[in-house]
């Protein structure tokens, strides 16, 4: 009867591994995934309500030139990132040959540990999480993980009915 005894360890092993191979996978799968859709509703700096400060919900836009973040012509993608996270490095690649591509598009990046406000303020859970802004400083589309090209260029298609044109 020791012979009956070894299958329920071994079982309930076999579950544990291929819970772990689930999770696995779909945390691969969400690397990087463009999210669009209603623009998120941040509180405004004055009245903390959830409904100023303005990425797209009517108010006035973010001040991103207090935070030293230039905007595009059309496009930002604003990559907030960690100097010991190794996806951010990639994507930081990945954004700025885009944005050279594209006319009117720039990637900038900023620390999350030099910019606690912006990480509370816009919800930021992971690094590199990338917010792509229009010109006016608006989110249209955010995407956290490492990133693609073919992410990247999804990202600034969202949320905009007149495409961004690739230079050259």
């Amino acid at each position: 009867m020791t012979g009956l005894a070894a299958p329920a360890p071994a079982l309930a092993l076999l579950g544990v591994l291929l819970v772990s191979v689930g999770l696995g996978v779909w945390w691969q799968r969400r690397q990087g995934v463009v999210r669009t859709g209603a623009r998120r509703r941040v509180p405004g700096p004055a009245t903390g309500d959830g409904r100023g400060g303005g990425t797209g919900d009517g108010g006035a836009p973010f001040d991103w030139a207090a935070h030293g973040v230039d905007l595009g012509a059309r496009r930002t993608f604003l990559q907030l990132s960690a100097a010991v996270c190794a996806p951010c490095r990639s994507t930081a690649r990945v954004l700025a040959e885009v944005a050279e591509s594209h006319d009117g598009v720039l990637h900038r990046e900023l620390d999350v540990d030099e910019h606690l406000d912006l990480v509370l303020r816009f919800g930021i859970l992971r690094t590199p999480t990338v917010l792509v802004l229009d010109a006016d400083g608006r989110e249209t589309a955010r995407a956290s993980g490492a990133m693609n090209r073919r992410q990247a260029i999804a990202a600034l298609a969202a949320g905009d009915p007149t495409p961004v044109v690739r230079t050259g």
